[in-house]
């Protein structure tokens, strides 16, 4: 069965700090497809007039956003509860990275949640003790700080690969010119050297003619770029303009 918007996860962003991490997170999440995103408790209240302008145009996330007191709300209908943080210290969970996570959420009944920590700190253990499963994204152990939009695009990409998008249009590519065009190209360049020495000296000229064609040919110019290079060619063939 295809996933279809009501059976999408919920983003629920668990105490964030500023709005424009929030606006930030929405324009992530409808990159990929997301648009249902649950705040529990934002720092500087709801609506926050920081979110707008980070959104970059996800106002539609934004304006069906959801706040909840606790994080227990935002997820009391949802039947698989995922908490994207670090293991913590105490707590037995499965842990799943974000492809394995993607993966299997859309295999199940029910609805899916996603909770991300706030900016400063991450999720608290009392809302990583909601969840079934951890979802932990291999990283340098060195320096493990994503950003909370960084959090949101990382596993929404991945779903994305179990989503209906759509690829964006690739550019229709013209086929390599005939063969009549290129030799044309080529003998066009070859009249305007010849005037100035460039085939010089004669025991090489046959030598520098078929290096020349082999720079011409390998690129597989289209109809259009040998008309562009014939064109320049042209230009340069006439005397120069007197202004």
């Amino acid at each position: 069965m295809a996933p279809t918007e009501t059976l999408s996860p919920v983003i629920v962003l668990v105490r964030p700090q500023l709005g424009e991490n929030i606006g930030k997170a929405a324009r992530a999440m409808l990159n990929f497809g997301l648009t249902e995103l649950r705040l529990v408790a934002p720092r500087d209240g709801w609506p926050n007039p920081s979110a707008g302008p980070a959104a970059a145009g996800a106002d539609v996330v934004l304006e069906k956003a959801q706040v909840y007191e606790t994080t227990a709300d935002a997820v009391a209908d949802c039947a698989h509860v995922y908490a994207t943080t670090v293991r913590k210290r105490g707590v037995t969970k499965p842990v799943q990275t974000p492809e394995e996570a993607a993966r299997n959420i859309p295999r199940q009944p029910g609805r899916s949640a996603i909770l991300f920590g706030p900016e400063r700190s991450g999720l608290e253990t009392e809302d990583v003790a909601l969840a079934r499963t951890i979802i932990t994204a291999p990283i340098n152990p060195e320096f493990g700080s994503l950003n909370l939009a960084q959090a949101v695009i990382l596993v929404a990409y991945e779903l994305s690969k179990h989503a209906d998008l759509v690829m964006p249009t690739e550019e229709e590519l013209l086929p390599p010119a005939p063969q009549d065009e290129l030799d044309g190209l080529i003998d066009h360049l070859d009249r305007m050297l010849q005037p100035k020495g460039y085939f010089l000296p004669e025991s090489r000229s046959a030598a520098t003619r078929r290096t020349l064609r082999g720079v011409l040919t390998k690129p597989g110019w289209n109809h259009l770029e040998v008309r562009t290079l014939r064109g320049v060619l042209s230009s340069l063939e006439k005397a120069d303009r007197q202004d």
